[in-house]
């Protein structure tokens, strides 16, 4: 054994292999310990970039503030797989992103899957009924069927897309989480 080198004791094809086994076992296990934390909406103000958005969602008015007490957490909405997460993170960390982020909310039928009165999805015919004011229904548009984004926003005031060219007085009911330019 004398004459061996460190490489010729050490570095044989079993402990190399060994050496591989245990970043595996340790990256496999950090990433999933990574991935349980992003469930948590608190991991996500962790990055300047989410930061307004989770405090949007954690406090005030706005409709993502709504959805947080009704204990509905960010990942409930913005879905993404692994590699998108991993996507998300590499764009973050090179700086490849535009602000405001682009959102990633579904079509009007996505909404829809949770807004109703008994929770378990409404028909557009539903949400015109529940909004059928007497001068005027903002769901009931000239303009055809809407997304529910036109108007609705969750992490910035929301607009009635009505008020561009329209004043109703149900536009004075609305609360603190509309922007009021009518």
């Amino acid at each position: 054994m004398e004459g061996k080198t460190f490489r010729e004791r050490f570095l044989n094809r079993k402990t190399l292999l060994i050496l591989a086994a245990i970043v595996i076992i340790i990256g496999a296990g950090s990433g999933a310990a990574l991935l349980k934390a992003s469930e948590n909406p608190s991991f996500c103000a962790n990055c300047h970039i989410i930061k307004p958005y989770y405090e949007s969602w954690s406090e005030g008015s706005l409709l993502a503030s709504k959805h947080a007490q009704q204990d509905l957490a960010c990942l409930e909405c913005h879905h993404s797989s692994i590699p998108g997460k991993a996507q998300e993170g590499f764009n973050y960390i090179t700086g490849n992103y535009t602000l405001p982020l682009e959102s990633d909310m579904g079509d009007r039928d996505f909404c829809l899957e949770c807004h109703s009165e008994e929770g378990a999805g409404a028909s557009w015919d539903e949400i015109k009924a529940a909004t059928d004011f007497e001068e005027s229904n903002p769901h009931d548009s000239h303009n055809g069927e809407q997304e529910c984004n036109v108007c609705h926003s969750m992490h910035q005031p929301s607009q009635a897309m009505c008020s561009q060219c329209h004043i109703f007085d149900w536009m004075d009911e609305l609360d603190e989480s509309w922007e009021s330019s009518f």
